[in-house]
């Protein structure tokens, strides 16, 4: 039987001390009542006390497994580019959350679609039992998606939208082969950690899946084809010769990021990816484009591959599809994607209504003016940051699209790199900078294979003045930290 009655164990401590005395008139339980009430009123002023930075931190210290790493902020509030700290500092927020907020923190439409659903139902298992909102995502999807993808599977994270996408593309082509680039990322579960070609994220972790191999990225600042000048696409090229040297032939797909997040804001020229395609489907393969980090907005286009005029086999995506609740998706034309057939694929989360009905609020609202924002705040950022290059030894490259721009910081008296391109990257510097940022108020990431990149990934919703500070606060720290 259900009962609206309150739990009376909502607070058991507190409560176990108040229901033990209060009909006993004693004079021993008098007495106990005093030292239970004092007892009483130090838990309640505990209970009431406010968490600080390091209560949160040592928190996670005790009670969370040690692998997450820290900016230095704890976050108690945020609102659009803003974070707040439990103890009352203010940061302007230059990485949201690793490129997840796009339509700003906290924004209100998401939130209350979020609500709505919440006040209808929770979970049903949306494979099981259908619904509508899932089926209002699915569609918009198939609306804005480039090309002829229609169908889409939901799930809860980037890492497992691209091990589905593997899966549905060893289903349909019957191959089992896949390739994906040197420094790529593409997730940290077994499967797509085979793909993400770094081996800090591998080590003691080994053997994850086999039949993947791995071909040069399009970095042109330290590519040895290209001696570091503008990118002539040879390493699409070298897609054949991987093909042949490193696979039996059985290949089920290429895949890549339309622009490298994790690997250093690596963006590539004009062709590449065309190119990349038509090896792949000359080889019998899919290509899957992994939209994780790039999509809804975040390089100035819906999706990054809107810039190179290519429609993926299969895409993935998740971030900034739902504002920052967990939701992943991968879709595909309706001809690959039907080669999945019952009990292939399964997600006891995927598809939570909750989340679906943010997303379908998150697109509302970057169809509103935010992309265009992006695109036109990111043209004046790119230019803001190649006068860096100029003015600053150690800045070694700018680069990026819309509001998803890295600096590449290297050491210059170090001569070049093993690769005989460039300077040596310096991640110490990196980390500094970082420190400085964040000493002026300023949340910002870095990344890069090298640990050398200060990454622009901020809310799309920023404005001008903000950007302009972030910019600043750049420049202020390089000033200090070459002085």
């Amino acid at each position: 039987m259900i009962s609206d009655e309150p739990n009376p164990n909502r607070r058991p401590i507190a409560s176990a001390l108040v229901r033990q005395n209060i009909y006993d008139t004693s004079e021993n339980s008098t007495q106990g009542r005093e030292s239970d009430s004092a007892a009483f009123h130090i838990i309640m002023s505990k209970q009431s006390m406010k968490p600080r930075n390091d209560d949160v931190v040592s928190r996670y210290d005790d009670y969370v497994m040690p692998i997450w790493k820290t900016l230095n902020v704890p976050i108690k509030h945020a609102s659009n580019c803003v974070v707040e700290d439990y103890n009352g500092n203010e940061y302007l927020d230059v990485f949201s959350g690793i490129s997840v907020t796009n339509v700003g923190h906290n924004n209100e439409a998401v939130v209350e679609a979020a609500k709505s659903q919440l006040d209808k139902f929770v979970h049903g298992c949306s494979y099981v039992h259908p619904n509508q909102t899932v089926a209002e995502l699915g569609e918009r999807l198939a609306e804005v998606t480039p090309g002829k993808l229609a169908k889409s599977f939901f799930c809860n994270s980037g890492t497992e939208a691209v091990e589905g996408a593997i899966k549905l593309a060893r289903k349909h082509t019957g191959s089992k082969e896949v390739i994906a680039l040197e420094m790529g990322f593409h997730g940290r579960t077994l499967g797509s950690l085979s793909l993400t070609g770094n081996s800090a994220y591998k080590k003691e972790m080994a053997p994850t899946i086999n039949d993947v191999a791995h071909v040069a990225p399009p970095y042109a600042y330290r590519c040895q084809m290209c001696d570091g000048g503008f990118c002539s696409c040879a390493c699409a090229e070298e897609l054949e010769r991987v093909i042949g040297t490193h696979t039996s032939g059985d290949l089920a797909a290429v895949i890549v990021e339309p622009v490298m997040g994790e690997g250093g804001i690596i963006v590539p020229p004009e062709g590449w990816l065309q190119r990349v395609k038509e090896i792949t489907h000359n080889h019998g393969g899919l290509l899957i484009v992994d939209e994780v980090q790039t999509g809804y907005g975040r390089t100035g286009e819906l999706f990054a591959v809107d810039h190179f005029d290519t429609v993926p086999d299969i895409m993935s995506q998740a971030k900034g599809i739902a504002n920052g609740l967990p939701l992943g998706a991968f879709t595909a034309p309706a001809e690959i994607a039907n080669s999945f057939e019952p009990g292939d694929h399964l997600s006891t989360f995927g598809g939570n209504p909750v989340a679906c009905a943010a997303a379908l609020a998150t697109i509302d609202e970057l169809q509103d003016g935010i992309v265009e924002n992006a695109r036109d705040q990111g043209v004046w950022l790119g230019e803001q940051l190649a006068t860096l290059e100029d003015e600053f030894d150690v800045v070694g490259d700018t680069r990026g699209l819309g509001l998803m721009y890295g600096v590449e910081l290297v050491d210059p008296k170090s001569g070049t790199d093993p690769m005989d391109v460039a300077p040596d990257p310096d991640p110490t510097l990196a980390k500094h900078i970082g420190e400085r940022l964040r000493d002026q108020g300023i949340v910002m990431g870095i990344g890069g294979y090298h640990k050398n990149v200060i990454r622009f990934q901020p809310p799309l919703t920023i404005k001008r003045d903000q950007l302009q500070r972030a910019v600043s606060g750049l420049r202020t720290a390089l000033e200090v930290e070459i002085a």
